[in-house]
């Protein structure tokens, strides 16, 4: 063995006669029909965009606005902090507004919308919150969070 005499021979089939017994499987597989783009959305919540003309790009910015974190949230949540902490002594002085998330609606999330894709519902709060402030700037009605899931 260490000299190579045992070695059994391989065969080796030529190429040309791989290629041509894969080649139809492949034209095959390259001709079959692509699915047609849909021409009218799926979801409720892509309708309710393309009925009141709201970009998903405006989306995403209105929600970077509205949940990003400020100095009084973070004040909040410091105050929660101390709250706990203290318990006992502290306990009328505790913290009862709630701060913003700091987490907006991402590009992955609205696509999720879009398409029918689960979302938590924080999330859907959070578009809800976006596509209102939106409307509101367009002078429309706010919705509630069943007219969009």
């Amino acid at each position: 063995m260490a000299d190579g005499t045992d070695k059994k021979s391989k065969t080796t089939t030529p190429k040309s006669a791989k290629s041509t017994a894969a080649a139809p499987a492949k034209a095959a597989a390259k001709k079959a029909p692509a699915k047609a783009a849909p021409s009218e959305p799926q979801t409720k919540f892509a309708q309710f965009l393309v009925a009141k003309k709201v970009d998903p790009r405006r989306i995403i910015a209105a929600s970077r606005e509205l949940e990003s974190l400020r100095p009084e949230d973070r004040i909040i949540k410091l105050k929660k902090r101390l709250g706990r902490k203290a318990e006992g002594d502290a306990a009328a002085t505790k913290e009862t507004r709630k701060p913003r998330s700091g987490r907006p609606v991402t590009p992955r999330a609205l696509d999720a919308a879009m398409k029918g894709g689960k979302m938590s519902g924080p999330t859907k709060t959070r578009l809800l919150h976006a596509i209102n402030r939106i409307l509101v700037q367009k002078k429309q009605e706010a919705v509630e969070l069943r007219t969009l899931f």
